[in-house]
């Protein structure tokens, strides 16, 4: 799928596409390996039509299902295996799911007769050492169990806190969540995106490091994707943020009886509904809150919406349109 220079240059309006985990693994169907290359072959329609008009792309994605499946099999394997640590998990991820998703949009490009090459870019997040998140982490991830057996986990895996789950009386791992503050790798990816290049990057939010002096080393913790692919966005010089997730629209008192559905809204509007709470920590507040930074951060435009109706809200005729 070789394109000439001359074509390759061609290309001018740039976008990062967030994926959610749930495009590849779907609530509704058996979480299977087959079934994951299926849903990732419907779930890239929006992204086609990006490419047809003439958009350079990095598209981002979740791994919050599939990582979940990787560290039970570390658990699993325990006393058999090397421990692998989460940021290694995220690692192996970046490369098995860029391959589904990579492989996918190779076969509908080539069913659509698009001449466009794709990559896959392991991908390095930075994190601050000293973020607050470190010192008390909330993130919970992996399985549930019984106070003592989860104390026995910890000790013999090496984990750094263990939490009760609220509202259970069982526990789980937790770990940190920090703030996403550079790709390392974004220089490679703005090449290969300028040149026209489909780039799968950032994966899971990327892989977390430190730098300790002026050596990088991976972290256990887990980046928000959403908040990477707004850090991805700016890195690259992307005008446009589409997040792609589960919802048509944005909602304001959502689940109440005065709730009203956003769809052209100003980073203004948006920042003051951010600040009333009106977006929970767990599900939408991650994507307001790394909307407002990319816009705040010289991105022109976000669009949050569903994976079937992408290119719709992109035309204005669905989805939350987020304008600086």
């Amino acid at each position: 799928m070789r394109a000439s220079a001359k074509k390759l240059t061609t290309f001018k309006k740039k976008a990062v596409v967030a994926l959610g985990g749930n495009a590849i693994s779907m609530r509704d169907r058996k979480d299977s390996i087959p079934n994951q290359f299926d849903n990732t072959y419907i779930s890239l329609g929006t992204i086609i039509e990006l490419i047809k008009h003439d958009y350079n792309l990095a598209i981002t994605h979740g791994n919050g299902p599939q990582v979940g499946n990787a560290i039970m099999r570390v658990e699993l394997a325990r006393g058999k295996a090397p421990i692998l640590p989460l940021y290694i998990c995220v690692a192996d991820l970046q490369g098995g799911m860029g391959y589904m998703i990579g492989q996918c949009l190779q076969n509908r490009l080539k069913k659509e007769k698009i001449d466009r090459q794709v990559s896959t870019v392991v991908t390095q997040v930075l994190v601050d050492t000293n973020d607050a998140d470190f010192k008390n982490p909330t993130k919970f991830i992996g399985q549930f169990y019984s106070k003592t057996i989860a104390e026995k986990m910890a000790k013999e895996m090496g984990w750094q806190k263990i939490k009760q789950f609220p509202g259970d009386n069982r526990w789980r791992r937790v770990v940190a969540s920090p703030e996403p503050l550079e790709i390392i790798e974004s220089p490679i990816i703005k090449k290969m995106v300028d040149e026209g290049i489909i780039v799968i990057a950032a994966g899971g939010g990327g892989i977390p490091v430190i730098r300790e002096g002026k050596q990088l080393t991976g972290v256990d913790a887990v980046i928000d994707k959403d908040r990477a692919s707004a850090v991805l966005a700016r890195e690259i010089d992307a005008e446009l943020l589409i997040i792609l997730t589960d919802i048509d629209r944005v909602a304001v008192n959502y689940g109440k009886p005065g709730q009203k559905w956003l769809s052209n809204v100003s980073l203004d509007e948006i920042n003051a509904y951010f600040n009333e709470g009106q977006f929970p920590p767990g599900s939408m507040g991650p994507k307001i809150g790394a909307a407002i930074k990319f816009l705040r951060n010289g991105g022109k435009e976000v669009i949050i919406t569903s994976i079937e109706k992408g290119f719709a809200a992109i035309k204005g005729k669905a989805g939350t349109r987020i304008v600086r």
